[in-house]
């Protein structure tokens, strides 16, 4: 097999770098730099163990879309920061900012990044993993909601989900997204977000249906094959498929069902744009700053394993 086309959740890898790493690796003027640092090693680890030809850092241009908010005002509401006029997302004050000293580092780097305006960078991925007819795809992420991007063709797509970190990576194509869950294989990442939409997630403020837990919710998308089906059986008085307790539970979710479908789903038409041609380079693009960057923010051996993990590459 070629070598993959590796696309980043950057947002949730330097959160989960952030989480994972103490906060006293900090810069030589205090600034904690421990984000920076895990996020920098995981791009190295991604060109080494994954023999990355090309690579985009996919960034989150608007974390909470107007888009979906008008569908569902619940969609991350809970995530606002408490004082922001802006809807800005909350976000760790010592977090706030390593994300600048990050993009600085790629910048140097040369590592490509992809934003589209007004998108999540679930959106990136998915429309960059969609419109991909050259090489096979991997999806690096901490978030499930990815897996719906999953497929055999016209080239592969798998999700390499870093929930439990680098060293207990879950690698995940359609037979085993089918098999975690109970989806038909055949067209395993529409049927899990088919499935999210039903189960529904408090974390992004999606209700789901009530009373239609995982299983339940997996086992309807399997029976029908896809949400469409399961909701044009609830208007079908002849289906004997749906129990009573389901139809009744979909019937009250009506208005919710109508919308969040596009919410959960993401937007294979988000207009991205790479800030560079996305084939992970052999040398910095700008070594002397990149050497001012590592020493400026104490970065350690952190950028050092990239740029070997560059100059590495096959």
């Amino acid at each position: 097999m070629s070598s993959p086309l590796v696309l980043l959740d950057s947002a949730s890898l330097y959160f989960r770098s952030y989480y994972a790493l103490p906060d006293s690796m900090t810069a030589p003027d205090g600034t904690p730099v421990n984000a920076v640092r895990g996020f920098v090693d995981t791009i190295a680890r991604v060109i080494n163990d994954r023999g990355a030809a090309r690579l985009v850092a996919c960034l989150d241009a608007d974390w909470r879309p107007e888009f979906r908010v008008k569908l569902l005002p619940s969609y991350k509401a809970q995530r606002v920061a408490e004082d922001a006029t802006d809807g800005s997302e909350e976000v760790p004050d010592t977090l706030t900012p390593q994300i600048p000293i990050i993009l600085d580092v790629l910048d140097a780097a040369g590592i490509c990044t992809g934003e589209a305006a007004g998108y999540e960078a679930d959106d990136v991925i998915g429309a960059l993993a969609h419109h991909e007819q050259r090489s096979p795809v991997e999806v690096v992420t901490g978030d499930r909601d990815m897996f719906q991007v999953v497929r055999f063709e016209p080239t592969p797509v798998h999700v390499l989900y870093v929930g439990r970190g680098w060293n207990k990576v879950e690698i995940l194509g359609p037979e085993e997204l089918a098999a975690k869950y109970s989806l038909p294989v055949e067209n395993a990442g529409s049927a899990y977000a088919d499935m999210a939409v039903l189960r529904g997630d408090p974390s992004d403020g999606l209700p789901g249906v009530a009373g239609i837990g995982e299983k339940t919710a997996a086992k309807l998308i399997s029976e029908f094959g896809s949400l469409d089906a399961v909701l044009k059986a609830v208007s079908d008085p002849m289906d004997r498929k749906l129990t009573t307790k389901a139809r009744n539970s979909l019937i009250a979710a009506e208005e919710y069902l109508a919308a969040a479908p596009t919410v959960v789903r993401t937007a294979l038409d988000a207009p991205v744009v790479k800030d560079r041609d996305d084939e992970v380079p052999r040398v910095p693009a700008d070594p002397e700053r990149l050497r001012e960057l590592t020493q400026r923010w104490g970065l350690g051996s952190s950028v050092p394993r990239l740029v070997n993990a560059m100059e590495r590459r096959a």
